[in-house]
């Protein structure tokens, strides 16, 4: 039977596991702290690393169930003998060692991943930066070349670029914004526009050319220099890319100093690669190392 405990202080003789830690529950006589629900949430990916879980939440008191949940099981499986099983044994020392594992990353990532750290590596970027031409661009879509010719024309007459696009544009993405794309790169265009609008002037009208939605007419509204991110906005890239590059680090300095066999047939051909570094409790495991520095680009704006 769970006991639910709103203890403000701590839980009895039981030891604080963090500094300013708090017990929440008990299960039988084994306290369960807010740092055991906020760890859950973040093994669970439900928050980062270092935010905060308010403990009057909702999120917090479904974890803080699971957690509990999770010490009723695992209560049961020792009543049971189960945990004395060689089967239960290897896979309680697996965890073990993920732990232990995940323990060291975040301690050598922790001294390594400064403030200083990400403001060089962001300078560093910045200098290599090329900050290329934005370009805001109204588009007018038409089925047909005839059809295309007519709003040549129209516009040609005097007409307004967004009040044509809005009555001839087949495009329904756009239309009803005056046919506005809003501010891209080149190389991020198809490429019959990239083509189109290389060296266009702002206030140019450009076509009418084929795509493969039909036959475009594109109006040049604005050229600007593409602006870098700032700092803030480069920094969780950054942190990113320097916690996998110290990994990556300790991990070959362990295998030089360790002896690595690997026992498989000759479908490996007989090498032992390095496996990819682990990323620590706080990286989404599903994110492949970056293999190199990250870029300082600029954020695309609408």
């Amino acid at each position: 039977m769970a006991l639910f405990l709103t203890a403000c202080g701590g839980g009895g003789n039981d030891r604080k596991p963090e500094p300013g830690d708090r017990a929440v529950a008990k299960v039988q006589d084994q306290t369960i702290w807010m740092s055991d629900v906020r760890r859950e949430a973040v093994a669970q990916g439900l928050i980062g690393e270092g935010e905060p879980l308010d403990a009057s939440s909702g999120l917090f008191r479904r974890v803080l169930d699971e957690v509990i949940d999770q010490k009723l099981l695992a209560g049961e499986a020792e009543r049971r003998g189960l945990d004395n099983s060689e089967l239960a044994q290897r896979r309680l020392q697996a965890t073990r060692e993920r732990i232990l594992g995940d323990m060291l990353v975040e301690t050598v990532v922790n001294g390594a991943i400064t403030d200083q750290a990400v403001q060089t590596l962001y300078q560093e970027q910045l200098r290599l930066a090329r900050t290329s031409e934005e370009i805001r661009v109204r588009l007018i879509l038409s089925r047909t070349k005839p059809e295309a010719d007519a709003v040549i024309g129209m516009l040609g007459q005097g007409a307004q670029f967004e009040a044509v696009a809005m009555e001839r544009s087949v495009d329904e993405a756009t239309r009803y914004s005056g046919g506005d794309l809003g501010y891209s790169t080149l190389d991020v265009m198809p490429p019959a526009y990239a083509t189109a609008l290389r060296d266009k002037p702002a206030g140019s009208t450009v076509g009418p050319f084929q795509t493969e939605g039909g036959w475009a007419v594109l109006r040049v509204e604005d050229r600007r220099r593409e602006s870098p991110p700032t700092l803030d906005q480069a920094r969780p890239q950054i942190v990113r890319y320097l916690t996998y590059d110290e990994v990556r680090r300790l991990l070959e300095k362990l295998r030089g100093k360790a002896k690595v066999e690997v026992l498989l047939s000759g479908e490996t051909g007989g090498a032992s690669e390095p496996a990819s570094a682990p990323p620590p409790a706080s990286a989404p495991a599903s994110v492949p190392p970056p293999a190199a520095a990250p870029s300082v680009q600029g954020t695309p704006k609408s």
